[in-house]
């Protein structure tokens, strides 16, 4: 028999590079069986990359609630729209020692089972050359190589007519 599809369903990115110092949006939105209830509840926690023990990031029931200690203590707010079906999170000012994986857990009674979204965090110091920086560089040196070729090609043709007009002159004289 095929086995029953949680009812409860949470989605988030599976790996995010973030650069130190900086904030980052972790995004994190679900899908539910059942209507949105005013018990529904979310939960994000955090596992460090050493595997020791989770620590909550954060917790919401019926509005945000901000935690009263531990790293994530005045860092991380609320981003989400539960109309929307998101409960994202921005959490600021990102350190290398929030290397590790999130969790986000979404409960919506009566509808409580179901996946647990996660999200592996890497901190690095500074952004990767990727394909799209070799893009934009490359789109911009087109565009400039276009505009140097249009003038060069403008500034000879004025100095072409110049020379026409001349050699007009000159011919004018001479009759």
């Amino acid at each position: 028999a095929p086995w029953p599809a949680a009812a409860m369903e949470v989605h988030t990115s599976k790996e995010v590079d973030a650069v130190n110092g900086t904030n980052l949006r972790l995004r994190c939105s679900f899908s539910s069986s059942s209507p949105i209830s005013q018990h529904l509840s979310v939960t994000w926690n955090f596992q460090p990359e050493d595997l020791s023990s989770h620590e909550p990031v954060f917790y919401y029931l019926k509005e945000p609630y901000k935690l009263s200690a531990g790293r994530f203590k005045e860092r991380v707010t609320w981003d989400g729209n539960i109309e929307r079906n998101d409960v994202s999170i921005v959490i600021w000012n990102l350190q290398p020692t929030d290397n590790g994986t999130f969790t986000c857990q979404v409960k919506n009674p009566p509808d409580v089972d179901g996946t647990i979204g996660e999200v592996r965090l890497r901190v690095v110091q500074k952004v990767h050359f990727s394909e799209i920086h070799f893009l934009a560089v490359a789109i911009g040196s087109a565009c400039v190589l276009m505009i140097v070729v249009v003038t060069v090609v403008i500034i000879c043709r004025h100095r072409w007519k110049k020379k026409q007009e001349k050699r007009i002159k000159v011919a004018d004289t001479e009759l």
